[in-house]
């Protein structure tokens, strides 16, 4: 299973890009810039979609993505996310007042985008991997996901969260977890500013990993920018029990 890290910033600026990551060639986990980098190709082998929440930085390039391969897609693009989701995506982006509403485009009756709604604790099959998705704490609502192939093998992305009991618990239920991406958007200094707008700080992310009966291959997303190196020390010093990665933009890992 490779995953493939297309953005993973916590801002905008040379080099950073905001959230999404490719699961082999056919599946995203949420569509922010990073999506931008994907030549044409690339962008056709995308057949499902899986959104965190509504914020901007996860669904961002998710319109583009639809039109610039629209004359290319035979089959709808499958786009999973909460109720809450999929209703701000179809209110307030595919309105056609700020972008057309690609689940009825070239007709209602063979869109080349269809919406799904995914509940917590809800799994996906497609091909030989399971997508399950888990209730984590934003300031909106949101999920993680689980991704596991054939041969047991799981990657966990947490989306944007704080402090929660819901993520852990579900992580603890597999037998095996080998990576976890996961987020740590501000500084310890900023602790009340993270609590605010729900997003781990190294010391809050260190407390809530206690929780944890796993001890994954950490990769650490959503960095500010301008405060990656803070943060990364940060880190490094509260988790140096484990294997951990700043991850940016491009980077890749093979989960096997």
């Amino acid at each position: 299973m490779w995953v493939s890290i297309l953005g993973c910033s916590g801002g905008i600026g040379p080099g950073n890009r905001t959230t999404s990551i490719l699961i082999d060639d056919d599946i995203l986990l949420d569509a922010g810039s990073g999506v931008g980098d994907l030549q044409l190709q690339q962008m056709c082998k995308v057949k499902h979609i899986f959104i965190s929440h509504s914020h901007l930085d996860h669904i961002a390039f998710l319109p583009f993505l639809v039109d610039s391969i629209f004359s290319q897609i035979e089959e709808p693009i499958q786009v999973y996310g909460l109720p809450e989701t999929i209703d701000a995506l179809k209110k307030h982006v595919f309105n056609w007042v700020i972008w057309p509403d690609f689940s009825e485009l070239p007709n209602k009756d063979r869109p080349v985008m269809a919406f799904n709604v995914i509940q917590p604790n809800q799994s996906i099959k497609i091909k030989k991997r399971t997508i399950q998705a888990v209730a984590v704490d934003h300031v909106v609502p949101g999920l993680g996901y689980i991704v596991t192939n054939e041969a047991g093998r799981t990657f966990a992305f947490s989306g944007d969260t704080a402090t929660n009991d819901s993520l852990w618990e579900a992580l603890n239920n597999l037998p095996s977890l080998d990576t976890l991406m996961i987020e740590s958007g501000f500084p310890n200094s900023h602790e009340a500013l993270g609590k605010l707008a729900k997003h781990y700080t190294p010391n809050t992310l260190a407390k809530d990993l206690c929780k944890l009966k796993h001890k994954p291959h950490l990769l650490i997303s959503h960095l500010k920018p301008g405060m990656e190196i803070m943060i990364s020390e940060q880190l490094h010093k509260v988790l140096n029990g484990y294997q951990l990665t700043c991850i940016k933009s491009g980077d890749s890992i093979n989960i096997d």
